[in-house]
């Protein structure tokens, strides 16, 4: 691994793509100081020119040289949650160009805790831009082989890492305005957040800084996807039977044996974010009219696991 590490280092300074792993999902590099390199990452993931991309670092220290204003709450957090899945919307310094903010005032940062995430930014020595290896908008990558389905002919090295740790995309918090503001649920919730800050985190207001996964849809499947109660999900899969459609259903119950394509998550809400994409990509897979989604818990602990469903079935 070593050596490919050095390679994909080489790579990204040549201003070429690399998918690396993290702990929330994998993610596709380009060197963040570089306009061209960003501009083919873009283009490869065919993603909105004014949609802000996070900016990955090996320590905090490279991360707030981005930002040119840090306030006392965004180095509590980072002492708190850095490395880790948490990312830090501050104001930018000169060194984050409009091509990584989507022209906006502000940058997104962050600080992975995956091995081989850390040892490619430090191989590299810079920042690396990365979102999600996917195509915009579509169903993130999990895997190295999710990788090198979307985007084998753009990404010019996968780096391996086994399944990503948490699976879904980290914590987003918005520390531009004054007050802290989560801006997009993850692994790191509300109440983590407000505990480590010693206060509540503030309302989203409605000029909030345009971040990663912040369309109302997103993380979404080729196939249509639909949210139902669960104790609507029996008449729900009765109607698609009776049309004679073939639906997929992802629940917490057992198999119905009207459905061929049905896969049982896990009833806790960090393992069903772990297999929540893989389980979305081989539901899609399936060539069915629809995907059925029973309805998480409204409890707080899977307000990341509906968000990400929410987007889905948009």
């Amino acid at each position: 691994m070593t050596e490919e590490v050095a390679r994909a280092a080489r790579l990204l300074r040549e201003g070429r793509l690399v998918a690396f792993p993290t702990e929330t999902v994998y993610g596709l590099g380009a060197d963040a100081a570089s306009a061209a390199a960003v501009a083919r990452l873009y283009a490869a993931k065919r993603r909105p020119i004014d949609h802000p991309v996070i900016v990955h670092f090996a320590d905090a220290e490279g991360a707030f040289a981005w930002a040119r204003e840090v306030p006392q709450a965004a180095r509590t957090l980072a002492a708190k949650f850095w490395p880790g899945p948490l990312t830090l919307i501050l104001k930018r310094s000169p060194k984050a160009g409009d091509f990584v903010t989507g022209g906006q005032d502000t940058v997104g940062l962050r600080v992975p805790s995956h091995p081989v995430a850390q040892a490619l930014l430090r191989a590299f020595g810079g920042a690396i831009a990365a979102p999600s290896a996917n195509r915009f908008g579509e169903v993130s990558a999990t895997t190295a082989a999710h990788v090198r389905e979307d985007l084998a002919a753009e990404a010019d090295l996968v780096l391996e890492g086994g399944d990503s740790d948490i699976g879904i995309e980290s914590t987003i918090v918005d520390l531009s305005g004054g007050k802290a503001v989560l801006l997009r649920p993850g692994h790191i919730g509300a109440a983590e957040l407000e505990a480590a800050l010693g206060e509540k985190l503030a309302a989203k207001p409605a000029d909030a800084p345009r971040h990663s996964g912040g369309l109302e849809r997103h993380y979404a499947p080729r196939t249509p996807a639909q949210l139902v109660a669960p104790h609507e999900l029996d008449a729900e899969i009765g109607r698609w039977h009776a049309e004679g459609s073939e639906v997929a259903v992802l629940a917490f119950s057992r198999p119905d044996e009207r459905v061929d394509f049905w896969l049982r998550m896990p009833k806790e809400p960090v393992a069903y974010a772990q297999k929540l994409y893989a389980a979305l990509r081989e539901l899609d897979s399936a060539g069915c009219a629809r995907i059925l989604i029973e309805t998480p818990p409204a409890e707080d602990s899977w307000a990341a696991v509906r968000d990400r469903l929410r987007r889905a079935a948009a």
